[in-house]
């Protein structure tokens, strides 16, 4: 879980599969009373990129779920770089109706009234993000 550092970058490739890119900035825990922060670089493929691309925005705390990747290229120097980063599987809006639409929008998600949406597997206060539904913003 954390806040996004910037809007998400998008691309398309030449097969117009979506590709976002956004970092998440992660709450460590306090040592000797100093706040400090894991910058975390996240990339989503397909609807799940188009949906961070349409609904999320700097600042927007989110949960991911993901794996780990490593990867490794080269430069132009021919130089080997590596970037470690986490694929996002899942994504999920957090807080209540009421703290996101302080933000910047109002989410209708089929709540019940108490600005949470109800569902047995996710949490209160979280907010799926599935690739298969129909988003009613």
């Amino acid at each position: 879980m954390g806040r996004l550092v910037k809007d998400p970058e998008v691309r398309y490739t030449q097969e117009h599969l979506a590709v976002a890119r956004y970092t998440l900035a992660v709450n460590k825990k306090v040592q000797q009373g100093q706040a400090e922060a894991d910058f975390i670089p996240c990339i989503a493929f397909g609807k799940t990129a188009q949906v961070a691309e349409n609904y999320f925005n700097k600042g927007r705390q989110i949960v991911i779920v993901g794996r780990l990747q490593i990867r490794s290229w080269e430069n132009e120097s021919g130089q080997r770089q590596w970037t470690t980063e986490i694929v996002v599987e899942e994504q999920y809006f957090t807080g209540s109706k009421n703290q996101e639409s302080n933000h910047q929008q109002t989410y209708s998600y089929g709540n019940s009234g108490d600005g949470s949406y109800h569902n047995p597997t996710t949490p209160k206060g979280f907010y799926p993000v599935s690739e298969e539904e129909d988003l009613a913003f």
